[in-house]
Formats: structure tokens, C-alpha cells, sequence
């Protein structure tokens, strides 16, 4: 049995629309193969709100909620809906939130502003922080270390080599890895997977985005985070049942899920 960490049932490739036959069809086929729950992860107020509400309506669904940083301008508008939603019984995280610098689609000032915000929400609900740190290390870290570490910290589809993992370790967070494991060119990837302690990995699919090998190109789903698994088994030269094992113990220790 596999957890999927982080994706987002609520989008359609190349979409923003929801569309609640596609994400039953999605959990029906995650059943299938053999996951036993997954976590769909809000990116503003209208997606925290439909990841709650699909929470509420599958068993094997937890949310969270936040605001992706590409969306940090929006910070003002949405903020008091997404405090509101953070107390939802399904919420099991807060985030994705930080910084990304490869795109800035909000200007950096504006993404330290609303990553600040999670931190500290994340902190005053006794929510895990869920990360999102594309081309931003530094700032990164350097906000964490302004603010103080949540006590359960997840780096979401961890694109870092070793030096970022350790940096990450030692401020005691996971490192959560989707289907960039499993591509040929992610050497630091599966480097950094190699030498993270084992309690503190998690795998992902991030669906409907970075589909694992061979299924590259495609639409992605929770189904497939099996595939993540077996390229982070690889990595760690270990054992695919036992890093199933592993990844869900981990996740339910995160996320506080008892089942």
C-alpha cells in the first residue's frame, strides 16, 4: 500500500477548471492500484476549498491549503479564507507555499511575504509546512531560520542534490520526491534520495504534473506513485515493499494521519 503526499486532484493538466468526474475517476483508479490515501494540496482559496471538499467526500482523501507561490500577489485577497479553512478536520498541512524564482510570476518580495504568512499559520494550527522552493534554496532557508522551523516541515518534490538535502535534514524536514526520481538526468536527485535517513522520505506523484517513467509527457496521477516508489527504491538500493512501508509510515507520522 502506497501514500501519495502531494497532488492535485482538483486540476487538469493544462487546466484550472474543476471537474469532479475526473477526479472520481482519478480516486477510483488510485484504489486500483493499490494506494491507500492521498493528500490533494490547495494552491489558493479556490482550489484549498475544492481539495477540503473532496477530502469530505473520499475517506482515502486528506487536504491541505495554501497559496503557490506563483500566486503570492494574491495574498490580500485570499488570506482570511484560507486562516478560515486551515481548522477543516480534513486539513492535514498548510501549503504548497514559498518561493519560486525560476518563473516569478510574483515578485520575489511579494513570495517571502505570503511564504512568512504559511509559516507562521502553519505553526499557530500545529499544521505540517508544506514547501514549494524552485531555483531558491537560500531565500529558503533563510526565511525558515528567521521564522523557526514548524515543527513537521515537508519539502514538496525535492529537486535539490545532496548539499540542499543536508541543509533540509538538518533543520529536521522531509524530503517528499515525485517522478523527478525516475528521470535520467536527476543524478542529484537520486543522490540526495541515497543519503536521507529513512524516516524521513516521502514519495508523491504531484499530478497532474511530472508523470515518472515511462509514463513521461503524460497527465499524472495518484495510480502512478508507485512508480515514483520503485525509482526511490533504485536510489536507495532498497527493497520496493520496503520503502512502501517506509513512505506510509512516514506520511502518517507527518501529516498526524491515523487509520
Amino acid at each position: 500500500m502506497w501514500v501519495d503526499s502531494h497532488c492535485h486532484l482538483q486540476l487538469e493538466l493544462g487546466e484550472t477548471r474543476f471537474d469532479t468526474d475526473q477526479a472520481d475517476a482519478q480516486v477510483q483508479r488510485a484504489r486500483e492500484a493499490g494506494i491507500e490515501w492521498m493528500v490533494c494540496v490547495g494552491t489558493g482559496l479556490d482550489t484549498s476549498q475544492q481539495a477540503i471538499d473532496l477530502a469530505a467526500q473520499y475517506d482515502d482523501v486528506y487536504a491541505t491549503v495554501g497559496l503557490h507561490p506563483h500566486d503570492a500577489s494574491q495574498l490580500y485577497a485570499e488570506w482570511d479564507g484560507l486562516v478560515a479553512l486551515a481548522d477543516a478536520e480534513r486539513c492535514v498541512a498548510i501549503g504548497e507555499a514559498g518561493f519560486d524564482l525560476h518563473y516569478e510570476h510574483s515578485p520575489r518580495g511579494e513570495q517571502e511575504r505570503a511564504f512568512r504568512r504559511h509559516v507562521q499559520l502553519a505553526k499557530a494550527v500545529h499544521r505540517p509546512l508544506m514547501i514549494h522552493s524552485r531555483d531558491a534554496w537560500d531565500d529558503t532557508f533563510r526565511v525558515l531560520d528567521e521564522e523557526g522551523v514548524p515543527e513537521r516541515t515537508i519539502f514538496h518534490c525535492f529537486t535539490g542534490g545532496p548539499d540542499e538535502a543536508r541543509r533540509a535534514l538538518d533543520r529536521d524536514c522531509y524530503l517528499s520526491f515525485s517522478g523527478i526520481v525516475s528521470f535520467k538526468t536527476a543524478d542529484d536527485v537520486r543522490a540526495a534520495a541515497a543519503l536521507a535517513p529513512a524516516e524521513r522520505v516521502l514519495v508523491e506523484t504531484d499530478s497532474p504534473y511530472l508523470a515518472p517513467a515511462p509514463n513521461r509527457g503524460k497527465a499524472n496521477e495518484p495510480a502512478w506513485v508507485a512508480l515514483v516508489g520503485a525509482a526511490l527504491a533504485g536510489a536507495r538500493g532498497a527493497a520496493v515493499d520496503d520503502i512502501a512501508a517506509l513512505t506510509r509510515a512516514n506520511a502518517a507520522r507527518v501529516f498526524g494521519v491515523e487509520r
